[in-house]
């Protein structure tokens, strides 16, 4: 007679033994799991690039304001015009020489087609010319003197071309005749007082020859040009003046 199969036993539980604390037994009642290996440690994100900061706007400097340049237009002083000059720098025959330096200033405004050609103020510039002493009977003593060089006040020179400016001195005729006739008049009422009709003309021909030896030995009458005097000059040709052109 066949055996009958015993149904199987359900597993049983395994009870650990008390350790003598409080916690309840643990019941294994499915398998433990296997340990899990430590998650790998995270890596450090690189910090984040810093974004350039956007470009400034470049101020532009101020620009300089535009200067202002003067054009120029050139006047034309024609010939035989006149200019009225100060002189500053005195002279005589008795010591000029030719060539020696004469300095004036223009005493007022010249004026050409409407505008100020040449300021009162300015400088012009002359040369002596001419220099006859003179004699001291007949001769009469002679000074020229001719300006050529115009300064303006910006230094700028303009060749000029005038004419002559003469100073003579006095006449030594109408002079000599003074002295020598009044020395032969003295001469005259003395010999008449000392010696009668004979002595007046033996006195009167004395003091005609003392008279004309007086005027022999005394001063020529020099020519001279005066510091302070002014006169007036002439264009012998026509000058050129540039000026500030006139604004619209």
């Amino acid at each position: 007679m066949a055996r009958a199969e015993k149904p199987a036993a359900a597993p049983a539980h395994r009870t650990l033994p008390a350790t003598g604390t409080s916690t309840p037994p643990v019941t294994h009642s499915e398998p433990v799991p296997a340990p899990q290996p430590a998650p790998a440690a995270p890596v450090a994100a690189a910090p984040p690039k810093p974004q350039p900061e956007p470009a400034k706007a470049v101020e532009e400097p101020p620009q300089p304001e535009p200067v202002h340049v003067p054009q120029f237009e050139e006047v034309i002083l024609p010939a035989s015009a006149v200019i009225g000059l100060q002189v500053e720098t005195s002279t005589s025959t008795e010591r000029a020489r030719v060539e020696d330096r004469v300095d004036a200033r223009v005493s007022r405004d010249v004026m050409a087609a409407g505008r100020v050609a040449i300021p009162a103020g300015s400088r012009v510039i002359g040369s002596v010319t001419t220099v006859e002493r003179g004699g001291k009977v007949k001769e009469q003593a002679r000074l020229g003197i001719r300006f050529h060089t115009l300064v303006l006040a910006d230094g700028t020179q303009v060749p000029l071309h005038t004419e002559q400016v003469l100073r003579l001195g006095d006449a030594p005729a109408s002079s000599s005749t003074k002295k020598i006739g009044g020395a032969a008049v003295g001469g005259a009422i003395l010999g008449a007082i000392l010696g009668g009709g004979k002595g007046a003309a033996a006195g009167g021909a004395i003091g005609a020859g003392a008279g004309t030896a007086a005027v022999m030995a005394g001063d020529r009458s020099a020519a001279t040009l005066r510091q302070g005097e002014y006169l007036n000059i002439k264009l012998s040709s026509p000058a050129t003046i540039t000026v500030p052109r006139r604004e619209q």
